[in-house]
């Protein structure tokens, strides 16, 4: 269990020699514990000024308008990157949504990239 300022409370114990703690979330040089995921959010404020913003690791928040979102040449690499640091990648999980927004034309295409890399 990870707190919402991305600690693991003191009495509970983390692993006992099973990793599968370590396939979702990674920890920072900081000792804070913070998904292994990349989050993209057209809406500016939502993620970045929400009740959960010590949770999620700045470099892998994607926000902004639409203009914005789509025009950033990172928006892949940090995809890239996250991947990278994985031993034994064996896929990925992706959840977004159907009503338009942000899931409708850039997960089709996320998906598609991840696809040819």
């Amino acid at each position: 269990m990870v707190s919402i300022d991305s600690q693991i409370p003191s009495d509970k114990t983390i692993g006992g020699g099973d990793d599968t703690f370590n396939t979702f979330v990674s920890e920072t040089g900081a000792g804070k514990h913070v998904p292994r995921a990349v989050f993209v959010d057209l809406e500016p404020t939502e993620v970045r000024t929400g009740t959960y913003l010590q949770l999620y690791h700045p470099e892998q928040l994607i926000t902004g308008k639409i203009d914005d979102c789509w025009k950033r040449t990172d928006k892949f690499g940090r995809t890239r990157k996250l991947a990278d640091q994985c031993t034994g990648l064996q896929g990925f999980l992706g959840f977004y949504s159907f009503g338009g927004g942000t899931g409708s034309g850039f997960t089709s295409l996320l998906m598609e990239r991840l696809s040819v890399d």
